[in-house]
C-alpha cells in the first residue's frame, strides 16, 4: 500500500511540475499577432531609410539604381522592390523557365543589429535555381513562394533587384517563422 501511495505521490508531482512547465513555456511563445508586429516593424524600420512609393509608375517607367526608391508591388505591402537593372530583351512569359540567383539577410536579425553573413546562391555556380513564370502547380515554381516572381510583372529580362518579401509572399518556412527577408535577385533566361 505505501509503494502504492509513493508512486501516486510522486507521478501527482511530476504531472503538476510538467504543468508548471508547459504553463511557463506558453508565457514565452509569442502569438502569431506579436510575431506578425515583429516583421511589420522590422521591415518598416529598413524601409524608413529608404525613400518608398506605394504606386507603381502608370508607363512602368521605374527609378533603376543603387539609390532607386522602394515600389510597393501589392495592395497590402508584403512585396517591396528596388530597381537596379531593368533588361531590354522583353517581358518573361506564362510558364517560361526562369533563371535566378539570389542573396539574403533576415531583417529580424537587421533590425536588432545583429551581423549576418548574406545566404543564397548568388555565388555557388554549381547550383542554379529556376521556375517556371507564373505556373504554381510546379514545385520549383512555389517553393520559395510567390514574392520572388512578383518583379518580373513590371520588368523586362535579365533584370537585378532588391526585394523585400514578408513572410506571407515568401516560402513555407518564411512563413511558418514569420520571417521577413531583403533580397538582391539577378534572373535570367538561361543558366549562367
Amino acid at each position: 500500500m505505501k509503494i502504492g501511495r509513493m508512486i501516486l505521490r510522486v507521478c501527482s508531482a511530476l504531472a503538476l511540475f510538467m504543468g508548471c512547465i508547459a504553463f511557463a513555456s506558453c508565457d514565452e511563445q509569442k502569438s502569431y499577432a506579436e510575431l506578425l508586429d515583429e516583421e511589420n516593424k522590422a521591415v518598416d524600420k529598413f524601409l524608413a531609410t529608404q525613400t518608398v512609393i506605394t504606386t507603381i509608375p502608370a508607363d512602368s517607367v521605374f527609378i533603376v539604381g543603387e539609390d532607386a526608391p522602394y515600389y510597393q508591388l501589392d495592395e497590402d505591402g508584403y512585396v517591396y522592390m528596388q530597381v537596379l537593372m531593368n533588361g531590354d530583351e522583353g517581358m518573361a512569359r506564362y510558364n517560361e523557365v526562369i533563371f535566378y540567383r539570389y542573396s539574403r539577410i533576415n531583417l529580424l536579425t537587421w533590425a536588432e543589429g545583429g551581423e549576418q553573413l548574406p545566404s543564397g546562391n548568388d555565388n555557388d555556380l554549381s547550383n542554379p535555381y529556376s521556375f517556371n513564370f507564373q505556373n504554381d502547380a510546379t514545385t520549383t515554381s512555389s517553393q520559395y513562394g510567390s514574392g520572388i516572381q512578383l518583379p518580373l510583372n513590371y520588368l523586362q529580362m535579365p533584370c537585378k533587384v532588391n526585394v523585400i518579401i514578408k513572410s506571407k509572399f515568401g516560402s513555407l518556412n518564411d512563413l511558418t517563422s514569420v520571417t521577413p527577408y531583403l533580397y538582391t535577385v539577378r534572373y535570367y533566361r538561361s543558366n549562367i
